[in-house]
């Protein structure tokens, strides 16, 4: 994959309150933050813009624009709009340390045709409407996916959409969903099993062990 034609926003701010270990964007997994781990496949990316929390000191030797973020994620990825200078944006958690460039550029090339874009994947589990605690009706899994990041917009309508956020009071835990509250479609691509999110300390230890892997296999990323 060659040069990234897009603005990449990390919304790094969270402090990483089910983890209990302080700011995501600098935990530590096989040797490098999280942070690191999640610019690796935008290294190539023409401009990279990061949320961190307010006071840090932003990190050495990364090649991004540091800002401060928000009180909450949807604030953050708005300071980032503000800051992004292309026509086109790759919105990306920090949490999914593992994202490979082929994933990145699948949902590029949809972002551009589509103007929306966002990674799935199909539920592996047995679902469940729990009934007071109990064993309930089962959902049919195969009417429903699972999200990941990075998510790929036109700058002006992800602009648009949190404009229309902000004027209605809404609040999400991804921008799909307010592009989505435009009435715009987003187009769904083949997500990827390593690109998990870290979030309860349990995920730690898969996150180590895919770290190994993949420091010893670059040309995966």
């Amino acid at each position: 994959m060659g040069r990234v034609e897009a603005s990449v926003l990390i919304p790094a701010a969270g402090n990483g309150e089910r983890l209990g270990l302080g700011p995501k964007a600098f935990l530590r997994v096989g040797g490098r933050t999280l942070l690191e781990w999640a610019l690796l496949p935008f290294r190539e990316a023409a401009e990279v813009l990061v949320a961190l929390p307010p006071g840090a000191k932003p990190p050495e030797g990364l090649r991004a624009t540091f800002l401060e973020g928000g009180r909450t994620r949807q604030e953050s990825v708005a300071r980032l709009l503000e800051a992004a200078s292309l026509p086109l944006v790759l919105v990306h958690d920090v949490a999914r340390p593992f994202v490979s460039r082929g994933l990145v550029e699948r949902v590029l090339e949809a972002a551009r045709t589509a103007g929306a874009a966002v990674p799935v994947l199909p539920v592996p589990d047995t679902l469940v409407r729990p009934e007071e605690a109990h064993y309930g009706e089962v959902v049919p899994r195969e009417g429903f996916r699972l999200v990941q990041t990075p998510q790929g917009f036109f700058t002006a309508l992800l602009r648009e959409a949190h404009a229309y956020a902000r004027k209605r009071g809404l609040s999400a835990t991804d921008d799909a969903q307010l592009v989505r509250a435009l009435g715009y479609p987003v187009a769904l691509v083949e997500g990827e099993r390593t690109a998990f999110k870290v979030t309860y300390r349990e995920d730690l230890l898969l996150a180590e062990a895919v770290a190994r892997v993949w420091s010893a296999w670059p040309q995966g990323r």
